[in-house]
């Protein structure tokens, strides 16, 4: 798959729906109340890693790709990163009990992009309808730096991680010079 979205390029505004993680959610007892992040306003002048997956829970994303950001998160700290999101065209409840269920408490944002239209701007969308999953968030890692794309890379299989995983973001940042 090939993304529109450049290095230099500015993402599109956003208000993305979640659930923000908070102690009274972590026996499971609450669900939380939605609410929007708007990247314009919160990432202005960040550093961020931004992950998509194309549906929590599933094996790929679950087991092989999510886990290791939520581990490395002090590592994406240490190299100068402000905020560590994953995205997926999931509803925000679903978004929130998978982070809930990873431990990811608020070190990682979990993160609904509705209908995957934010990704459907960038060129990194997915159509799964034939999987019985719908128009869906492809596979990607994209460096912001104060909402520019700094890096990005996409899954040309997202069932697979190759270039996406945690180790991968740390590389970029690297190459992008965070954190020196």
């Amino acid at each position: 798959m090939s993304a529109s979205v450049k290095v230099g390029d500015s993402v599109p505004a956003a208000e993305f729906p979640t659930v923000f993680w908070s102690a009274e959610l972590e026996d499971g007892a609450a669900c939380g109340v939605p609410s929007k992040l708007d990247i314009a306003k919160e990432w202005a002048g960040k550093k961020v890693v931004l992950v998509a997956v194309p549906g929590a829970f599933t094996p790929t994303c679950h087991v092989n790709h999510i886990p290791a950001y939520i581990k490395r998160y002090d590592e994406f700290k240490a190299k100068g990163v402000d905020v560590v999101a994953v995205i997926a065209a999931n509803d925000p409840f679903v978004m929130s009990g998978w982070g809930r269920i990873n431990h990811a408490k608020d070190n990682v944002l979990f993160l609904t992009d509705t209908y995957a239209e934010w990704s459907k701007k960038l060129g990194l969308s997915v159509d799964l309808t034939d999987k019985g999953l719908g128009e869906r968030t492809s596979r990607y890692l994209l460096l912001l730096e104060d909402n520019k794309v700094k890096a990005v890379n996409v899954e040309p299989n997202p069932g697979a991680v190759s270039n996406t995983g945690a180790e991968h973001a740390l590389a970029a940042i690297d190459a992008a010079g965070w954190g020196k």
